[in-house]
């Protein structure tokens, strides 16, 4: 598909020298989401009998109790992850991709155009946001050659997999829809719902998403290829041809090969979703997976189509379905042992209201080094920091849209999520990790600088 590049140079010496150890790190010592997920339970497992009265009997019973504890929010994490490839697989979104990719028309608004559609793409959905951002680095890397602009692929990468760095803010935020969802699991300690009115789409969230992707974009600039830098191009068209069709031979061929079918059960979802919001209702997981279900529907062209794009979709969906039992059970072990109030106490007596917010960034920002899955991380952490936030008199939406910004934040230097984008672009972490950096420290910035606006 392309040269095995070595390790990305942004410009500037200092900057590409301080990476190559971390780059070395990152390929040689950090292991698989699920080893994290097993060795975290086993942490988990030994805090709770230290800090707590906690004997192991009753510890094992809490964890066996919550294995099943999350199973309705892990099949809505999976719909909006295979949901979200589906859509950005489908043959209009990769032909409006194949469109938009001839518009840039020099190396810096090739790479800012990919950073941005991105991001929009990932505050649509996530999962269709990470798929788009490794399909249209390929695409413009392939138009740029046929149009002899020199691109620097991994940067092209780069900037697709920054998209990323916004999603939690976006339409398909696991933290704030959980909170929104009618008996989530965290309904009770909230009291009943919090409306994405006044997480997601608050305006404070909604200028800090702006500004994450004006304040990226500089700094991307600023440290794209220039000049003299070495740049490493697509050596060939990567570009995905499209799907052969299947054989139509009998007449339940020629059903399965009819648009009518899917175009009318779209067509009733979409008329549902009109129903729901004229009659007043909200928001939540479920709606947001069926409106990208019905966008599907309405998108692909036959049972056929939509039937190979599941299949596609499913092999990006194992992985993270085996890890939320794994979450549910760490969090029925803090429960049962109390340990959540411990953690709870441990943060209380060093944030105050003012501080809260940044703090909460970053603990979750490490903890996404654990816990990947933004909707796993949310299960383990929210319960946490919702009742610290009470116990300081926080708004609840600070804890809630601090442990999304700290979960899409450290996703910049975490590979769990990259690996998709970069097995599309046929890339290594180490490729893209100088620029990806960047974004991590400017979209940081605005990210600590939103939550102590909003706490004052």
């Amino acid at each position: 598909m392309s040269r095995t590049p070595a390790p990305a140079k942004p410009s500037g010496a200092p900057l590409a020298r301080a990476m190559r150890p971390v780059n070395s790190v990152v390929e040689r010592w950090i292991p698989s989401a699920l080893v994290f997920g097993l060795a975290l339970t086993a942490v988990i497992a030994v805090l709770a009998l230290v800090t707590t009265p906690t004997n192991p009997v009753d510890l094992i019973q809490g964890w066996g109790d919550g294995l099943s504890g999350l199973l309705a929010f892990m099949t809505q994490m999976a719909l909006i992850l295979l949901l979200g490839h589906m859509l950005a697989n489908t043959r209009p979104v990769r032909r409006l991709l194949r469109r938009l990719s001839a518009l840039p028309q020099t190396p810096l608004q090739a790479y800012l155009f990919v950073f941005v559609i991105a991001a929009v793409a990932s505050l649509i959905t996530w999962g269709l946001g990470l798929v788009v951002g490794g399909l249209l680095a390929k695409e413009v890397a392939a138009s740029g050659r046929e149009r002899g602009v020199r691109l620097h692929f991994p940067m092209l990468v780069a900037a697709g997999f920054s998209g990323f760095v916004v999603w939690h803010m976006g339409y398909s935020g696991s933290g704030p829809l959980t909170a929104a969802t009618p008996d989530s699991f965290i309904a009770e300690q909230l009291g009943g719902t919090l409306p994405v009115t006044e997480t997601t789409f608050s305006s404070w969230n909604m200028i800090a998403a702006v500004a994450t992707v004006v304040v990226v974009a500089g700094a991307l600039a600023l440290v794209a290829p220039r000049g003299a830098d070495r740049v490493v191009e697509l050596e060939i068209d990567a570009r995905d041809g499209d799907a052969t069709e299947e054989e139509v031979v009998t007449p339940a061929d020629r059903i399965d090969a009819s648009r009518i079918p899917t175009l009318l059960t779209g067509i009733a979802l979409v008329a549902y979703l009109v129903i729901h919001f004229v009659r007043g209702g909200t928001i939540t997981l479920d709606i947001v997976n069926w409106t990208f279900l019905a966008l599907i529907l309405l998108l692909v062209r036959s049972p056929f189509e939509i039937i190979r794009l599941t299949k596609e979709a499913a092999s990006n969906v194992g992985e993270i379905l085996l890890q939320f039992p794994l979450y549910a059970g760490i969090l029925g072990m803090m429960t049962a042992s109390g340990l959540i109030q411990v953690f709870s106490d441990a943060f209380v007596a060093i944030a105050t209201p003012q501080t809260f917010g940044v703090l909460a960034l970053l603990s979750a920002g490490l903890v996404n080094f654990f816990v990947p899955s933004g909707g796993g991380q949310f299960a383990v952490q929210a319960p946490i920091m919702l009742d610290a936030a009470e116990r300081l008199g926080v708004d609840p939406a600070i804890p809630i849209m601090a442990v999304a910004y700290g979960d899409q934040w450290t996703n910049m230097i975490q590979p769990f999520w990259a690996l998709p984008l970069l097995a599309i672009a046929g890339l290594k972490m180490r490729d893209i990790l100088g620029y990806t950096t960047v974004t991590l420290l400017a979209s940081g910035l605005v990210f600590a600088i939103t939550l102590l606006l909003v706490s004052l």
